[in-house]
């Protein structure tokens, strides 16, 4: 199985299981995903839901070949029932504490979910990219919002524009992630803060997060609808072929051409 779910003492972990593919995500696994977010809702036996990858890496994103073959633009605009949305509605729409562990690489997406996330942990190892302009794309699911409220507008322009890799050490100074600590120890600890929030009265935790994030939900929402539109045109453009076809032909793009 690409995506293991498994649930335990009140905890619904989420661990990406693709290695040989460096965690790539695939429709399949988004749907996967979704599916167990929402069935989490309304199982009581789930108080706190743990999102995991493996030592080496957290994902690489997208699986670029399955994303070509079914991220195509329909009547101008991006399917929203397809499962990657499912996936990310469920997220941030969940109204039960979500923890994630970081550990290795967490590129485009694999990023830009965490902060959609409640309590975000980075093992010593991980590293944090949000690639899209290197692919003639645009930020996605909130993300030109999140990141500038998160870091202030000149770190967010920084990883949203370069779209450079990023250290586990500067990702908490930009208050990405809410703690780093030693790879070996992470799912001891993430799983340990899990347990934490297990432990307390869940309803008092459902409120919280819900007074928390419901001032950002509409200017999110707002913001995931305007990056939506702009990713779907942009997706047929000319520079996001190039940067495909450079990607699969393992070369550099050259968007020189491009006005």
């Amino acid at each position: 199985m690409d995506i293991l779910c498994s649930k335990s003492e009140g905890i619904l972990t989420l661990e990406f299981n693709r290695l040989e593919r460096k965690n790539a995500i695939t429709g399949a696994m988004y749907q996967t995903l979704a599916d167990a977010l929402v069935a989490a809702e309304t199982d009581d036996e789930v108080r706190a839901i743990l999102i995991c990858g493996k030592r080496e890496i957290f994902t690489a994103g997208n699986d670029l070949d399955d994303f070509m073959k079914t991220a195509r633009p329909k009547d101008g605009s991006l399917d929203h029932d397809r499962p990657v949305f499912q996936f990310m509605r469920a997220l941030y729409g969940s109204s039960k504490p979500v923890v994630a562990a970081v550990s290795g690489p967490a590129i485009g997406i694999g990023t830009t979910l965490l902060m959609h996330c409640d309590l975000v942990y980075a093992a010593d190892n991980a590293s944090f990219s949000m690639p899209f302009t290197q692919l003639g794309l645009c930020p996605e699911f909130g993300s030109s919002l999140l990141l500038t409220q998160l870091a202030g507008y000149p770190r967010a322009a920084e990883k949203l524009m370069l779209g450079e890799s990023f250290p586990a050490s500067e990702a908490l100074e930009m208050g990405l992630v809410s703690k780093v600590v030693p790879l070996y120890d992470l799912m001891t600890y993430a799983q340990g803060q899990a347990a934490k929030l297990v432990a307390l009265p869940a309803a008092s935790i459902r409120a919280t997060k819900r007074l928390m994030k419901q001032s950002r939900m509409e200017p999110m929402k707002a913001a995931i609808a305007e990056e939506n539109k702009l990713f779907s045109a942009m997706l047929g453009g000319a520079e996001a072929k190039e940067a495909f076809t450079a990607f699969f032909e393992k070369r550099k793009p050259d968007f020189k051409k491009f006005a």
